[in-house]
């Protein structure tokens, strides 16, 4: 049914990332899909690059390429499965340009439930479910 997903990964919430590496995980092996797990790095504020050194961006890429090989060895998907991206930018833009880069039919995507400050604010799952191209499988922490 679904050969291609993606994976939202968010590496300071891993309970609510495993919980959908997990849900993805058992999908992909029913159907024989692929996963993609897409991280968004955040854009350092030009205020801010003073106080950084000079390779910050560098070195946070390696400690995320490296977190995300880990994720997706502990899957224990056949080879080639398993497949990730860094980006760079607002997370639900990245994650819906990667989703139509990839060819995703399936976004999986973790969240909190629901809370005042989100309904006020809205968040990232939100957004990626109302402008989503794809299916969206949102999974609840």
């Amino acid at each position: 049914m679904f050969k291609k997903l993606l994976v939202p990964v968010d590496l300071s919430d891993l309970a609510l990332t495993k919980a959908a590496l997990e849900k993805a995980k058992g999908l992909a092996a029913t159907w024989g899909g692929e996963l993609r797990l897409v991280y968004v790095m955040p854009i350092v504020p030009s205020t801010y690059l003073e106080y950084v050194p000079a390779d910050f961006e560098s070195g946070e890429k390696v400690r995320v390429e490296k977190e995300l090989k880990e994720l997706g060895d502990g899957l224990g998907l056949p080879a080639g499965k398993v497949t990730s991206a860094i980006r760079s930018g607002g997370v639900y833009h990245e994650v819906l340009a990667e989703a139509e880069e990839s060819k995703a039919d399936l976004i999986v995507c973790g969240s909190h439930w629901p809370t005042l400050a989100t309904y006020l604010i809205g968040s990232h799952a939100t957004n990626i479910v109302r402008h989503a191209m794809c299916s969206v499988l949102v999974v609840r922490g």
